[in-house]
């Protein structure tokens, strides 16, 4: 599997475990993702992603937006979409 960085974690909210991230690249609904940092390891589906609280369906480089992860990610951690 590949391995194509598309952002970085700006923000962490513990309630309602949300990631601030910041895009670098192109992401959608439904992408496999990984999350990576010196802690942290979670690989998950992109169920949804929001930007300002509007549901959108994909974001681009220089996108501000906010993803429900499965656990707590932490700011500097690398967003990656995998390829199988």
């Amino acid at each position: 599997m590949q391995e194509v960085e598309v952002g970085k974690v700006t923000d962490f909210f513990a309630k309602p475990v949300v990631a601030g991230v910041e895009a670098t690249g192109m992401l959608k609904s439904g992408d496999l993702i990984r999350i990576k940092g010196a802690t942290t390891d979670l690989e998950f589906v992109l169920a949804s992603m929001q930007i300002e609280h509007v549901v959108v369906s994909e974001a681009k480089n220089g996108d501000l937006i906010g993803i429900k992860v499965p656990d707590r990610v932490r700011c500097g951690d690398h967003v990656y979409t995998v390829i199988e």
